[in-house]
């Protein structure tokens, strides 16, 4: 399976680590009310879908990268990758202050 990383092109998927959901880039508040059962489903409750996913890889054996790559989890078909770090900051923009 090749991954296409947004900045090295095609890459063997053995270069990679799979993380999970990356719904995780979204980690609960530590501080806010109910932040122990918020910790408790970010860590142990994970959906398994069958079809398109969106997951986490790390590029282990190249430029050490996140990448959330969209898989089709049936046919392993590769829908799309892009930088985990472009997608948190485009979900938390006051982190580029």
């Amino acid at each position: 399976m090749l991954i296409p990383h947004p900045l090295l092109g095609p890459r063997d998927a053995q270069e990679f680590t799979y993380l999970g959901d990356a719904s995780l880039i979204a980690r609960p508040d530590g501080t806010a009310a109910g932040a122990e059962e918020a910790f408790f489903e970010y860590t142990y409750l994970r959906d398994n879908p069958a079809g398109t996913h969106r997951e986490l890889w790390f590029h282990e054996a190249g430029d050490r990268s996140w990448l959330v790559v969209t898989r089709n989890t049936l046919t392993h078909e590769i829908l799309d990758a892009q930088l985990a770090s472009d997608l948190a900051l485009a979900m938390c923009p006051e982190a580029r202050e």
